[in-house]
């Protein structure tokens, strides 16, 4: 891949969610919005090998999709059609003139809550689970239909109906795009929160690629948008906390050469001192709240794994007791999962070990690399090298499937 076409890939995957969640704000009309996006992508690929990178290239592409909208909405015989549901979308009444020139006027807006806007329409009661987080990813993260099938388990061409039914409830429904109202945001903010997590993961451990550094990076800022404007809403505090102290292990994760480190391996010097801090003080301020919930509790986790400079030095009493809690709030299988890591550390791999086997998690990776771990530790070398084998057919990450992999071969 040449130069231009690396920086060209570097911003789609970092500006595509924020150009389209701009246009959907102009054209209230999302399949518009992406094509707009898509076709300022494809005259980036000819302009830019020929004229050089822009010094501001998601400017660029920002400022070409929104000329494409504004002529789109001109020349459309249909424009009126598309501005009255542009008009139900934003709320407006739909009685101005010149679509054209509202459009144009919006160039001006702030563009600052654009994606949130976006996120809360994908996260409308009227579309199911699946369908949000499938439309968040493909509209707000950027990833390719292709990479969204995968996530699912599901075939491609399934996954592009999907995205076209989500799209079509949206305009038939008339989705307002906004940010709801007060009295509706307890109702809509699982699903945000759940999306905006989703979203991160894939960033930070995706399904298809070692790491995504950037759409981590986002995940995190809209987060702290979502707490700007719930700054009272503790599980949106608990949130940020929890993608903060994440966060801070990245540079530990992977060796010079991209190889997985785990947990108890990684070089705790090179955590991210500054976001350790700061996630531990949006922890301790939910603490101060009283009133727990599924992140804060994990964002406490985290910040205990935080507060050990070495691995031995890891307070597991206090992790098994919060991931009890945990539990209480959020009782599912890859929950008692991550619990029965830590208790493997107080009572012994044994004990981890008959809970494991007892969860309803074949197909899930981690699953079978854990029970490996634990087969490992306790000499059942040859079982662990076959659960090391199974773990690797089930992920699509490279760099795990390599880890699995060499682990299956050495036991």
């Amino acid at each position: 891949m040449t130069t231009t076409q690396d920086e060209l890939a570097a911003v789609f995957r970092r500006e595509s969610g924020r150009a389209v969640a701009t246009l959907v704000r102009m054209l209230g009309d999302i399949d518009a919005a992406e094509e707009a996006v898509q076709d300022a992508f494809v005259r980036a690929l000819e302009h830019w090998p020929r004229d050089g990178i822009p010094p501001s290239p998601a400017a660029w592409i920002v400022a070409t999709a929104k000329n494409r909208a504004i002529d789109v909405v001109r020349r459309e015989s249909t424009r009126e059609e598309r501005y009255r549901r542009r008009a139900v979308l934003t709320g407006d009444d739909g009685t101005q003139a010149d679509p054209a020139s509202a459009v144009a006027e919006r160039l001006d807006e702030s563009v600052a809550d654009d994606q949130l806007r976006l996120i809360f329409t994908c996260c409308h009661p009227a579309l199911g689970m699946e369908a949000r987080v499938a439309l968040t990813l493909r509209l707000i993260a950027g990833l390719e239909t292709r990479d969204i099938a995968r996530a699912f388990l599901v075939p491609e061409a399934t996954m592009a109906q999907r995205l076209t039914r989500a799209k079509r409830k949206i305009a038939t429904a008339r989705i307002p795009y906004r940010v709801p109202p007060s009295e509706e945001l307890p109702a809509r903010l699982e699903a945000v929160l759940a999306v905006l997590y989703l979203v991160f993961n894939e960033g930070y451990s995706g399904t298809t690629d070692a790491t995504r550094p950037d759409l981590a990076r986002e995940a995190t800022r809209l987060t702290r948008e979502l707490h700007r404007l719930l700054p009272e809403e503790p599980e949106a505090s608990g949130l940020l906390a929890l993608m903060l102290l994440t966060e801070s292990r990245r540079p530990a994760r992977f060796d010079g050469d991209g190889h997985v480190v785990l947990l108890e391996s990684q070089d705790r010097s090179r955590w991210d001192a500054g976001l350790i801090e700061e996630g531990q003080a949006v922890v301790l301020d939910c603490l101060r709240r009283g009133r727990p919930g599924p992140y804060q509790v994990q964002a406490a986790i985290a910040a205990v794994h935080s507060d050990a400079t070495r691995f031995e030095d890891t307070d597991w009493r206090q992790i098994l007791t919060l991931y009890d809690q945990l539990f209480a709030l959020h009782p599912t299988a890859v929950v008692e999962l991550n619990r029965a890591v830590a208790l493997a550390e107080v009572r012994g791999p044994g004990a981890a070990l008959a809970v494991v086997d007892g969860l309803p998690l074949e197909r899930y990776h981690l699953w079978h690399a854990t029970r490996a771990n634990l087969l490992n530790r306790l000499g059942r070398t040859a079982d662990a090298r076959a659960a090391y084998a199974t773990a690797a057919e089930f992920t699509e990450n490279p760099a795990e499937r390599a880890f699995l992999l060499e682990r299956a071969e050495r036991g």
